[in-house]
């Protein structure tokens, strides 16, 4: 009998380019919340949202329009304000293009493991 031995995922960090815009108003650090976070997280969209940055960036940060979501604009939208305001993403403003990325380290240091066990999540085959 031989043993599986599952992967686990590798979480795609990228360093943060120069001049970039400030961020979107999101909380502190010390201001994130477990249950925040995880109501955010809880919307399988938004879940995957989160999957895809941590694990297939291809880029430092991403257009919505990167995801390739076939959803209203609005919907998107308030997808990913969700994920800002709970902390989960950090937005950026380029003219009229917002871009998001995952505040990896922000969430380790406040909650150990979420991010990890996120990355890990295997998403169903249905959208």
């Amino acid at each position: 009998m031989s043993a599986t031995v599952r992967q686990e995922p590798v979480i795609k960090v990228l360093p943060e380019p120069e001049d970039l815009p400030e961020p979107l108003p999101e909380p502190a650090v010390a201001e994130l919340r477990l249950e925040t976070v995880l109501g955010a997280l809880s919307d399988p969209l938004r879940l995957r949202i989160v999957r895809k940055l941590l694990l297939e960036s291809e880029e430092f940060d991403h257009s919505c329009g990167w995801f390739g979501l076939d959803r209203p604009k609005s919907s998107l939208t308030h997808h990913f304000k969700a994920l800002r305001e709970a902390g989960v993403t950090r937005q950026r403003q380029y003219g009229l293009e917002r871009r998001s990325h995952v505040r990896v380290d922000d969430l380790n240091t406040r909650f150990p493991g979420l991010v990890d066990l996120v990355a890990a999540w295997t998403p169903p085959d249905t959208p």
